[in-house]
């Protein structure tokens, strides 16, 4: 059995006391080759023109030799403006993905000793940057498809007698919705079992054919093999696409070896960062 990434070598890359050590000026010197790669060459965000800048080195920031514009090392990113030193912006990133199951404000409020608005903002504008650079190209190959519903849960009342079934549509909560995703398995040699290379996720009123039809066509390259439940939702992807069925209410992997784990693996382990840090969505 093959060693879990998260014990490997390559799951330990970014440490965050080796970013916390670093100076100001190496946490400079490391933005600046992340945006614009090593060398004296940069871009200037307004008018795109590259070469080698005026450089303030008390000010830390370029002008424009052809638009006389002024820019930072962070300006028209998601840092602009930014109050806090680099470092502790590095420091944020780093914590943020190690987190494998998320971190809750004031987790990040207390690691970096900033107030809980800084964290709620700055995990907000990581998570802004991390959709903004998604990409939606079409899943191909082997697909796992499942929904799990959040929001849904409501208090029972304190007596029996002013309970109410929760299971009525007109007793649920109007703002329940559930979590569509579509994860890509890794293409490997025969009979060797991988991971997911790829992952893609929407937000949906319900798991309902009309979305799972819209959603599979758009992202889902046709005549890929999906795995998915019995839910009815996905009864329309069989007139597309190579689908594949498990009953879970008789197993979890049929005797064929259709399972759509890889969908509930990921729901594992987003219940647990819904638990354990957003506590409520």
């Amino acid at each position: 059995m093959s060693q879990h990434f998260l014990l490997s070598a390559k799951a330990r890359t970014l440490s965050v006391c080796k970013v916390m050590e670093l100076a100001d000026d190496q946490a400079f010197q490391l933005f600046k080759d992340v945006r614009w790669g090593e060398g004296s060459e940069v871009a200037c965000p307004d008018c795109a023109t590259v070469g080698n800048h005026y450089f303030s080195r008390t000010r830390k920031q370029w002008r424009c030799e052809d638009c006389i514009h002024t820019f930072s090392v962070t300006s028209g990113t998601i840092f602009a403006f930014h109050k806090l030193p680099l470092k502790v912006y590095l420091g944020a990133i780093a914590i943020y993905s190690n987190a494998v199951k998320g971190i809750s404000s004031l987790q990040l409020a207390r690691d970096l000793g900033v107030q809980y608005k800084t964290a709620f903002v700055l995990s907000h504008k990581i998570r802004e940057s991390l959709m903004e650079q998604r990409d939606d190209r079409q899943l191909s190959g082997e697909i796992h498809m499942d929904g799990a519903y959040v929001n849904g849960y409501i208090r029972p009342q304190n007596k029996k007698e002013d309970r109410i079934d929760r299971r009525l549509a007109e007793n649920q909560r109007p703002d329940k919705r559930c979590v569509f995703v579509r994860r890509q398995r890794i293409e490997t040699a025969e009979n060797e079992i991988k991971g997911a290379e790829k992952t893609l996720t929407f937000v949906i009123k319900s798991e309902n054919q009309s979305d799972v039809s819209k959603l599979a066509t758009e992202f889902v390259k046709k005549g890929s093999m999906i795995c998915a439940d019995e839910s009815n939702a996905y009864d329309v992807l069989h007139a597309k696409f190579d689908a594949r069925r498990v009953n879970h209410a008789l197993e979890y992997r049929s005797d064929a070896g259709i399972t759509n784990n890889l969908a509930e693996s990921y729901f594992s382990r987003f219940r647990r960062m819904q638990y354990g840090s957003a506590i409520y969505i």
